[in-house]
């Protein structure tokens, strides 16, 4: 389904596409240029997710974390990887080496999210 580009869309992806790291409603709503409600945010990053245009991350510490998909050619997120947050800086990266995890016979993995935390490379 064809989606209707909104101003709303454009900041919140533009922000994104700035920080180049994994944010949270929050951090997406501090660092908007423009006052765009909670409700909006939320359902525009749903909408991106829906779309393939984000994934979504779940951290140890029970936030959820958006992020581009930089790997991708068609930027859309479809490989597995490990995200860690730097529990000084709060800063949530992709690693990109894609993870193969084998079930066991008859169980199918559709997505996967892992989140490995500690210091990052500038915090240590």
């Amino acid at each position: 389904m064809k989606r209707r580009n909104t101003q709303s869309k454009s900041d919140i992806l533009e922000v994104l596409r700035t920080k180049n790291t994994a944010m949270s409603h929050d951090m997406i709503l501090h660092d908007l240029s423009s006052p765009i409600d909670r409700t909006t945010i939320y359902r525009v990053l749903n909408q991106f997710l829906s779309d393939g245009i984000v994934h979504k991350i779940v951290g140890d510490d029970g936030k959820q974390y958006f992020a581009l998909c930089h790997s991708c050619n068609d930027h859309k997120h479809h490989h597995n990887h490990f995200h860690f947050r730097c529990s000084v800086c709060g800063k949530v990266d992709c690693l990109n080496d894609e993870i193969n995890i084998v079930l066991p016979a008859g169980y199918i993995t559709e997505h996967f999210n892992g989140s490995i935390s500690g210091k990052c490379n500038k915090c240590t």
